[in-house]
């Protein structure tokens, strides 16, 4: 095994707290094997840091991580070690008698390699330390995707998105209406239905991709998911972008059909809601006033068609502080991306 095998570790440190009781599942760990293939994990602290954002929801969680952490990679280390010297145990090196001492007859040479492999496994048969054997984890029956916000919650939040316009059928019954009719008549004629209400909510996702927003794909994939088939939201769109929504957004989470952001905007009226998701600069703890300029510009646009406008981060409150996102937190409402800041950010674009 190399020095430093981010899976592996990865594998270890997941199943270890599985065990110590974190609510954990293939969700989880998808999301945490993504972000190494993206990239993230190049080392032990970059890593650490990663699955910190990915799996631990709170202070506590996240110092329970870091002093597991250093066990299962001393650990690693060690069994490292025990495999090379359990290598070096089955293949002995070869003492003067191999090469001085000939088999003087053909039975000889027949019996020669039996004594060899028996002294051998005589040697080997004393490992250095019982094998490893990974308890059984009882997988759960239905997995979270995310470590703050599982697709339940998504739906459930969706809920509360809504425009309500009373044009559907007129099969739903109005009792108080009946009621009042029958009381002005004087006796009970039919009853009064009214018409059905419909939600006309149109909702714009504008969604960072790629790069620091890497580990979070499977958030977003799912938000997208969940709004455009797990919702009664009339109209959803979505455009992706790289840092910084310019002149030109895409279409596609890989980034590969652009449309230009006039197009998408010319769809949006004053009733339009808008949720903007990324990291803004804090996942690295980046201030770049270019990228707030150019932020800046673009809520302005947006504000010429709706004021209706909220922010998602994935980063934590925080680590906002010292990093663009801190800057862009007074020009648009910003919440944590957890159930109770989606929650904030849906009651904020619902006016």
């Amino acid at each position: 095994m190399s020095d430093f095998e981010p899976k592996l570790i990865l594998t270890r440190v997941f199943n270890r707290l599985r065990r110590d009781g974190f609510n954990l599942g293939m969700g989880e760990y998808m999301a945490a094997v993504e972000a190494v293939e993206g990239g993230w994990g190049s080392n032990q602290d970059e890593l650490l840091d990663a699955l910190c954002l990915l799996w631990c929801s709170s202070l506590a969680e996240q110092s329970r991580l870091r002093i597991l952490w250093d066990t299962v990679v001393a650990d690693s280390k060690q069994k490292s070690r025990e495999e090379q010297l359990e290598e070096e145990i089955k293949t002995p090196p070869p003492t003067k008698s191999d090469y001085s001492e000939k088999p003087p007859s053909g039975e000889e040479v027949k019996t020669q390699p039996v004594s060899t492999a028996k002294t051998t496994q005589e040697i080997a048969a004393q490992p250095v330390k019982s094998p490893f054997i990974p308890a059984d984890i009882e997988e759960d029956r239905e997995f979270e995707n995310y470590w703050l916000l599982s697709r339940r919650q998504m739906v459930y939040a969706w809920r509360y998105l809504r425009r309500l316009v009373a044009d559907g059928q007129q099969d739903v019954l109005d009792v108080n209406q009946t009621v009042e009719k029958a009381a002005k008549q004087g006796f009970f004629l039919q009853p009064v239905y009214r018409r059905r209400e419909k939600n006309h909510a149109h909702l714009l996702l504008l969604i960072d991709q790629e790069g620091s927003m890497t580990p979070f794909h499977r958030f977003t994939r799912d938000l997208v998911d969940t709004v455009k088939y797990e919702s009664d939201i009339e109209r959803v769109d979505v455009a992706y972008f790289h840092n910084t929504p310019a002149e030109s957004v895409y279409k596609d989470s890989h980034l590969t059909t652009p449309i230009a952001l006039n197009e998408i905007l010319a769809r949006c009226d004053r009733d339009s809601k808008v949720l903007v998701i990324s990291d803004a600069g804090a996942a690295r703890g980046y201030r770049r006033m270019g990228r707030v300029r150019a932020i800046t510009e673009v809520l302005f646009d947006i504000k010429e068609y709706t004021n209706l406008i909220a922010w998602l981060n994935p980063m934590p409150k925080e680590r906002w502080d010292s990093s663009s996102a801190q800057i862009i937190s007074h020009l648009v409402p910003m919440f944590p991306m957890n159930k109770e800041g989606l929650a904030q950010a849906i009651s904020v674009v619902q006016g």
